[in-house]
């Protein structure tokens, strides 16, 4: 806060709490959530998308292995990366009413 808003909160009896840039919260989710970020991740790692999904690193093998799942993923590279909006889709076509 600069001293000028200080100032200005003294005078008029506000209090102003700090927050930083990132919380306390898992940084994973923070970014995989676009919190604080204009400009939102589109590709996750397994891991981040697993946390995205509220799933195990193993579960999210098994979608991307199964073809349940797309997966981002260059020839040479055993690393998979996971689309925003297929993990959006996927949701979306899970959703049930509970009966």
């Amino acid at each position: 806060m600069s001293q000028s808003k200080h100032h200005l909160s003294v005078l008029l009896g506000l209090q102003f709490s700090y927050m930083p840039n990132e919380t306390k919260t898992h940084k994973g989710l923070q970014k995989a959530q676009g919190i604080g970020n204009p400009m939102r991740k589109r590709l996750f790692t397994l891991k981040e998308a697993a946390e995205y999904l509220g799933r195990k690193d193993y579960g999210m093998r098994e979608l991307a292995w199964s073809g349940d799942m797309p997966v981002v993923k260059r020839e040479k590279d055993r690393k998979l990366y996971f689309d925003l909006y297929d993990l959006d889709s996927y949701i979306e076509q899970n959703k049930r009413t509970y009966q």
